[in-house]
């Protein structure tokens, strides 16, 4: 998948625990292990502000996109 999730690095700028995080977003840990592993086929925007104003950052801050290594096509 080309967009990468990078909640880990806000996380630990933030010095705040997954089961914190999700508490405060109001979802579940697993839910946001999901996401936070780029395992997620997609995210609502409700979540993604939820999780913006708790960790106070902007979208671009945990999500970006890579480009995929086509060399094998």
């Amino acid at each position: 998948m080309p967009i990468a999730v990078d909640i880990d690095v806000m996380l630990a700028k933030r010095k705040m625990s997954v089961g914190e995080l999700a508490d405060r977003v109001g979802i579940t840990p697993a839910n946001l292990a999901v996401l936070k592993n780029g395992r997620a086929k997609a995210v609502r925007f409700a979540t993604l502000a939820a999780l913006c104003e708790v960790l106070q950052c902007q979208p671009g801050d945990l999500l970006r996109w890579e480009a995929e290594d086509t060399a094998g096509i």
